[in-house]
């Protein structure tokens, strides 16, 4: 063989993966999985939780846009655009699709498929929901963490107290659009409030506008301290009723760390990060062949009380030692 035909068969060798390049794209595409992320929220509601995902995955060995791809869809708050986004991550055929912190969202997931693999987090009981069958044994194609947020509520309720001992009125804001969460909310706080021997009002908000009213509601009401349920919403409006409780000088509790970081009097909840890890850790899991069926339901095992001493001081609030001396972060 002359020079000359040895340079045209590599030139041709070479020119191969190039006229092939578009097949050869879509099939490394097809063989990289696809991790749909359906959130009833928006990313700045918990800033580190993406992180916190990624790390949990990583974990597994699964590393966004090395071996596996996150395509997030974000709902901002509006539960009835949930379903067409879940539709949409079923066409792009998601191996996966998580649902973080919101019943709604997995079951939108779950009408859009029952065969691709869901992992959720929820502060509801997922049995009463109808997410799993058994906590052990979740069944079907879903499987995930509960965040215990809701069954906290009681002991929110007891925080508060413990803040402000001669307090005797107090409210729960919930959000009337996701039943699921202000109802546990709701029976959790009450059961609670009646072996305390205290009144509790049930405040609901689910709009911006409702919000409002809400908090001139509590006002009116000369309500000593307020909970605020664990939702989307609640976390989509944080600036806005962190900025109500100080206008109207109002003691609240809430169940997110970030609440207090940016301004509120007071928290205790799961830790969001370790959930969102643990989220990627299933994940991750599931990609390697776990079946959702066989995967226990986790349950969270560490939670935060952070205190914001500086709201404190602007609301005339001594918090008791003993409060301080409970608290894993405390914000000066």
């Amino acid at each position: 063989m002359n020079r000359r035909a040895v340079i045209a068969m590599l030139g041709g060798a070479a020119a191969a993966p190039a006229l092939l390049g578009p097949r050869a794209a879509r099939a490394q595409q097809q063989s990289m999985p696809v991790i749909g992320v359906l959130d009833a929220g928006g990313p700045e509601a918990n800033p580190n939780a993406v992180a916190a995902f990624r790390k949990g995955l990583s974990e597994t060995g699964y590393v966004d846009g090395q071996n596996a791809t996150i395509v997030y869809r974000w709902a901002q708050g509006q539960y009835d655009r949930l379903r067409e986004l879940a539709d949409e991550l079923v066409r792009q055929r998601a191996s996966v699709i998580v649902t973080p912190l919101s019943v709604a969202a997995t079951l939108a997931a779950k009408a859009a498929s029952t065969t691709i693999p869901i992992v959720f987090s929820t502060g509801a009981d997922p049995i009463r929901t109808g997410l799993v069958v058994s906590l052990n044994r979740p069944g079907g194609n879903v499987t995930g963490a509960v965040t215990m947020n809701t069954e906290l509520a009681a002991k929110r309720l007891g925080l508060l107290q413990q803040l402000l001992p001669g307090a005797t009125r107090f409210a729960v804001l919930v959000n009337p659009t996701a039943p699921p969460v202000a109802e546990a909310v709701i029976a959790d706080v009450q059961a609670a409030s009646s072996a305390m021997r205290r009144q509790v009002e049930v405040l609901k908000a689910g709009t911006n506008r409702e919000i409002d009213q809400a908090f001139a509601d509590a006002l009116a009401k000369r309500i000593d301290g307020l909970l605020v349920s664990p939702d989307v919403l609640f976390a989509q409006r944080r600036v806005q009723h962190i900025l109500l409780a100080t206008r109207h000088a109002l003691p609240v509790v809430y169940a997110n760390r970030e609440d207090a970081v940016v301004g509120g009097l007071m928290s205790y909840g799961s830790s969001v990060p370790d959930l969102y890890r643990q989220l990627g850790i299933y994940t991750g899991r599931i990609l390697k062949g776990a079946k959702p069926a066989d995967m226990p339901v986790l349950r969270a095992t560490k939670f935060e009380l952070v205190i914001n001493l500086q709201t404190a001081r602007t609301l005339g609030i001594e918090v008791p030692p003993t409060l301080l001396a409970t608290a894993d972060e405390v914000i000066e």
